[in-house]
């Protein structure tokens, strides 16, 4: 919850910031401002999947833990196959 509060707020900053670019003239507050505003969705979108992820394994601990082994095991046999 507090990636996609922390992602929200950047964005709406990112949105201030650009806008006091554009009545300001200054083209590098723009871009830095649609910047941060980028990031904060993208970060804001994380919250929501984190928070899926979270809904998900607190109503199926049992399928999330075989999905984790399983990603475990899958993980260890494309490293070792590596060396």
């Amino acid at each position: 919850m507090l990636e996609k509060a922390e992602g929200t707020a950047q964005k709406w900053a990112g949105k201030a910031q650009d806008a006091i670019g554009e009545v300001t003239g200054d083209a590098g507050t723009q871009i830095k401002g649609k910047a941060r505003e980028l990031a904060g969705r993208t970060q804001e979108s994380y919250g929501d999947a984190l928070n899926m992820v979270r809904d998900c394994a607190s109503s199926n601990p049992i399928a999330t833990v075989a999905v984790a082994v399983g990603a475990g095991l899958l993980l260890g046999a494309m490293l070792s196959s590596r060396r």
